[in-house]
């Protein structure tokens, strides 16, 4: 299936953020893979808002009422997943990083590699891939002017998760 770009901006009522929890929250239903997230400004954005128990039968046995990126990505990593974490050493991405790093532990395949040269914005998993302007921060998923394009594509996430692993696998 080819992409569909979004162009999102704060007076649009276009968002990319429920495209995100949703290809999250159904990559935490299947479980397995590889989930990649690279980018170079990572804020810990709030992805679901479970108040009223939508996604209790996703979240466990006892289900936060809100869930951000860094939750997600952990309840991922528990499930089973490789999640990989690409961003820059910097103060704005500190909180999202110490959030992943206090979460995780031995058993957890989750790793976060630190390069001050990455600049590519890129959220893929098996079979579904969104890359484009966009950081993964509030401004990028609420108030600037951004481009992404998301495919559900196991050709395009497929190449993009090999080209990933060749990068950042053996830092």
């Amino acid at each position: 299936m080819p992409g569909r770009t979004l162009r999102t901006n704060a007076r649009s009522a276009l968002r990319a953020d429920s495209l995100i929890r949703t290809a999250l929250l159904a990559q935490l239903a299947t479980g397995g893979g590889e989930v990649w997230l690279v980018s170079a400004w990572i804020s810990d954005v709030e992805l679901v808002d479970n108040c009223d128990g939508s996604f209790d039968y996703l979240l466990g046995e006892d289900p936060p009422e809100r869930s951000r990126l860094s939750d997600l990505l952990l309840m991922l990593a528990r499930a089973g997943t490789r999640v990989r974490v690409v961003t820059r050493t910097a103060a704005a991405n500190e909180a999202f990083v110490q959030r992943l790093r206090t979460g995780t532990d031995a058993t957890l395949d989750l790793r976060i590699v630190e390069d001050n040269d990455v600049h590519e914005k890129c959220l893929a998993g098996p079979g579904w891939i969104f890359q484009g302007s966009m950081n993964f921060t509030r401004n990028g998923l609420a108030r600037n002017k951004e481009q992404i394009t998301y495919a559900v594509d196991e050709r395009s996430a497929a190449q993009a998760l090999v080209e990933f692993q060749h990068e950042w696998e053996q830092v």
